[in-house]
């Protein structure tokens, strides 16, 4: 799995004219799931989220964690992230999961992070055409990648 969170201000998601989710601060995760993304993935991962100490603390110092600053999330479906751009100038996503294999894996992170944070978490929708909308507060962008847990 590969993820890129980014710590936000506010942030939504519109699909035909229709926002679908809206959260104030918190985190909008964009998530790109492989074929062999597994459960324990998708515990790594959303443990890592969670815990991450990306928001300020009462000094102005990114001290504290999304659990801790009880914020919200919003997460997206993106195969994109994966996109292999080695060669031409089309990129391929051929490393993205089909949808049978990716929407149960999304559904699963979906309901382990609701977990951990003890608070429903909204989401876009897998395939759809949305238009996600965000205010990037700092900017504070981090890119984790599960098969390179550096």
């Amino acid at each position: 799995m590969k993820a890129v969170i980014q710590r936000v201000s506010k942030a939504s998601v519109t699909i035909n004219g229709n926002k679908v989710a809206s959260i104030a601060n918190g985190l909008l995760v964009l998530l790109g799931i492989i074929d062999e993304d597994s459960q324990e993935d998708i515990h790594w991962l959303s443990n890592k989220i969670a815990n991450l100490r990306i928001f300020n603390d009462e000094n102005g110092v990114m001290n504290q964690s999304l659990l801790q600053q009880e914020g919200d999330v919003i997460v997206v479906s993106q195969f994109t992230l994966h996109a292999n751009t080695k060669k031409g100038n089309r990129p391929s996503y051929i490393k993205a999961a089909k949808p049978d294999v990716a929407i149960p894996l999304y559904e699963t992170f979906i309901k382990e992070m609701e977990g951990i944070l003890g608070k429903p978490i909204q989401t876009g929708e897998f395939g759809a055409d949305m238009k996600v909308e965000l205010l990037n507060d700092g900017p504070v962008s981090i890119i984790i990648d599960t098969k390179n847990k550096e």
